[in-house]
């Protein structure tokens, strides 16, 4: 059984899905659907070696600290470790997937990573 929190976010990505017409929304609900030991893990060297400068990232699942970011991106994931979220606020942004979707309903130049 999955929290509730989690609950109502897939609940809001699918209806975003739906009303915007955006796949990505539904793309991510279905890969936060599965079990938590099946989500995505992405290190930081890999958002630093898959993004662009400027770019949005969404990672459906946890982002750890290995690695350095030379990018000022925002990052967008489902969570993060204490030391990858210090790393990216040092140099770019990390938001939740509830307030990128908020802020950016139609996923506009988001990059899914994981």
């Amino acid at each position: 059984m999955k929290n509730p929190q989690t609950q109502a976010l897939l609940q809001e990505l699918k209806k975003t899905s739906i009303k915007g017409d955006v796949n990505l929304w539904k793309r991510i609900a279905k890969d936060l659907d599965k079990p938590s030991r099946q989500r995505r893990i992405v290190n930081l060297f890999q958002i630093d070696k898959y993004s662009k400068d400027g770019e949005t990232v969404i990672v459906p699942g946890k982002v750890l600290a290995e690695g350095d970011l030379t990018k000022n991106i925002t990052v967008a994931a489902f969570s993060f470790s204490d030391e990858a979220r210090r790393k990216i606020d040092s140099k770019g942004k990390t938001i939740t997937i509830a307030e990128l979707m908020e802020s950016n309903p139609k996923a506009q130049k988001v990059r899914i990573l994981g």
